[in-house]
């Protein structure tokens, strides 16, 4: 790779009061793009620590120490919400819902350019340091990624490592943008971002916990348990900020929800409980819980998430549409993971019509042909090493 394409990026500075930020904000406000990370902890909280924000512009790089005491972050929550600066993220999720957290808004404009490589046809969830090494030929020194950074003071090697991640990202950035403009796909990369943005995507609904947990059973009154044990638990794990695995395991959640305890003897019987979180007043709330759970009628007792009005979906059918999945995004250089889930194969296969495949840019790179495969209008052949699509 040219020399050129690997500049040498400015010395960081770290920002630990108001007014420098203040005054860091105000220069990056005029600029059009602005690169963004964070590095939080929360192996021992619920809610996400932030502890770190790493800020790139054309000419400098920040790093601002969220724990400087006395720090007010306000001037960074203006700059996300300066609809004129995009700020890029690469993997922007958890990022964001912090954002989300300490102001209440998502970051907007915003990129993430873990999407817009996979628009772009680097493969499903690219990562960092493979992207800054494809695009730029630069490295990622990894060794810091597991650092405690709520350990005060940070080193000089931390702030280097934070710094690495936004400055690689503006050069990782225009150059996914130029292929994505060449190729067409600029609009694709906004619709995804439509998820993203929405600050839906970050609100936890303790009432639908228990749907993660993926019960295998169809009792409803069973599953009525569950979603009331589970909710209990994203609530008091929000309460006292612990990590919900560290108030109950999800294994004592399913033997809970299935032996429907109604005191604290049988309460502690459950695996994972001990005799004094049962006899405790965790465990009285608990069993209140539970106790409402059993009293709701059956008109409002959960249905199990797969459960679908209709016929099934063809195994047949599902593999089929898999394999030409994976050939029109072959032939159109865009990760499947992105065009397509399992769930969708499934409705598209049982005729279902709102499916996220078949609209926007998926229509046209997938969702047209799997309906004319369902539909019998399309065959699937073979061209030498490659899937080709044959119209009847």
């Amino acid at each position: 790779m040219p020399r050129q394409d690997r500049p040498t990026f400015p010395a960081p500075v770290l920002i630990t009061d108001t007014a420098s930020l203040a005054a860091l904000c105000e220069r990056l406000v005029r600029e059009t793009v602005v690169t963004v990370d964070t590095e939080f902890m929360r192996e021992r909280t619920y809610w996400p620590e932030l502890c770190v924000v790493q800020l790139g512009g054309a000419a400098e790089t920040a790093v601002v120490d969220a724990l400087a005491p006395g720090l007010d972050l306000a001037p960074l929550g203006a700059l996300l919400a300066n609809p004129a600066v995009t700020k890029v993220f690469h993997a922007a999720r958890q990022d964001i819902e912090i954002f989300v957290l300490k102001f209440s808004a998502v970051p907007t404009p915003l990129v993430d350019t873990q999407v817009a490589a996979m628009v772009a046809g680097f493969g499903d969830q690219v990562g960092y340091d493979t992207l800054v090494a494809s695009l730029t030929g630069g490295h990622i020194d990894k060794s810091h990624r597991f650092s405690d950074w709520s350990a005060r003071p940070l080193s000089q090697a931390q702030i280097a490592y934070a710094a690495a991640d936004v400055t690689h990202l503006r050069l990782v950035y225009e150059k996914l943008m130029a292929r994505l403009s060449r190729d067409g796909r600029i609009e694709w990369v906004a619709e995804e971002m439509a998820s993203l943005a929405d600050p839906a995507t970050y609100r936890v609904d303790p009432e639908r916990m228990w749907e993660r947990l993926r019960a295998r059973s169809n009792n409803r009154r069973m599953l009525g348990m569950l979603r009331a044990i589970a909710a209990w638990r994203e609530r008091e794990a929000q309460r006292a900020n612990i990590p919900r695995g560290r108030m109950l395991k999800d294994e004592s959640l399913l033997e809970l929800a299935a032996s429907a305890p109604t005191d604290a003897i049988g309460l502690a019987r459950v695996r994972g409980i001990s005799k004094g979180f049962a006899e405790g007043k965790q465990g009285a709330s608990l069993l209140a819980a539970m106790d409402e759970a059993r009293a709701l009628p059956e008109s409002e007792l959960p249905s199990p998430p797969a459960d679908r009005h209709g016929p099934r979906a063809s195994p047949a059918l599902v593999a089929l549409l898999k394999v030409l999945l994976a050939a029109s995004c072959e032939a159109h250089d865009v990760a499947p993971r992105l065009v397509a889930s399992s769930d969708d194969l499934d409705r598209i296969a049982v005729g279902e019509p709102d499916v996220p495949a078949l609209a926007g840019w998926r229509q046209r790179v997938f969702g047209e042909q799997a309906i004319a495969l369902r539909d019998g209008k399309l065959a699937l052949g073979v061209a030498g090493k490659r899937i080709k699509t044959i119209p009847l």
